[in-house]
């Protein structure tokens, strides 16, 4: 689904992933570029890496996996989105439960769109002119990304400028936030089965059942 090949791009862009087993570039330093340019540098290094060598991540998605933590990873900020995905249950949760949370959600968005991801090219990627004041500390990237059709679908990055550093924690696809919708269907299932089950649940990398949360599986 188009949906979901978007989503693995924006996760790569992002770098909504954890470290795994195989080679990959030195990790990144925390990055001092605007918005816009966070993001363009982002999504040029991830394409142009993919281009060179698409068939070997194509055959071994680990090195996918190691690229996108060790290049992009700094550029996420992962424990907000997972905060506000959490939302009330966050506060209530202990400090090994956000942690597991943390890692756990991440490494089950990879795996379960990360394969559309391999089959990504840089012509079906535009980032639009970006119009915020320098001195905010809240931003709006709008981007582009074309179908296979031809047709346009907006993307629109959210970022936050903590301790001087942009970096990114929601991304809205055609007007629906990513972190809104995991945060409705995470809080039913926890409300449903509890926080240390939908954990183990995702630890284990299986998919929701019927009813579940609808987002992970979409």
């Amino acid at each position: 689904m188009m949906k979901s090949a978007i989503l693995a791009v924006l996760m790569a862009l992002t770098g909504a992933a954890r470290a795994a087993d195989g080679p990959a570039a030195p990790t990144a330093p925390p990055s001092t570029l605007g918005p816009q340019e966070l993001v363009e540098n982002s999504a040029k290094r991830m394409l142009t890496e993919l281009d060179a060598n698409r068939p070997m991540y194509v055959k071994d998605p680990a090195k996918l996996d190691a690229l996108v933590a060790n290049v992009l990873l700094p550029n996420f900020d992962t424990e907000y989105a997972a905060r506000l995905v959490l939302g009330q249950t966050w506060r209530t949760a202990t400090p090994d439960q956000r942690k597991r949370f943390v890692d756990a959600f991440y490494h089950s968005l990879l795996h379960n769109y990360g394969a559309a991801l391999v089959d990504f090219t840089a012509d079906r990627f535009n980032i639009l002119p970006y119009k915020g004041d320098p001195s905010d500390t809240m931003a709006t990237v709008r981007t582009e990304v074309k179908r296979s059709s031809g047709d346009k679908v907006p993307v629109n990055f959210s970022l936050r400028k903590t301790d001087g550093v942009w970096k990114a924690w929601d991304v809205v696809i055609e007007g629906i936030s990513y972190v809104k919708s995991f945060r409705t269907d995470f809080g039913s299932e926890i409300q449903q089965k509890g926080l240390d089950e939908v954990i183990n649940r995702l630890e284990s990398g299986q998919k929701p059942a019927a009813g579940g949360t609808g987002a992970a599986s979409h």
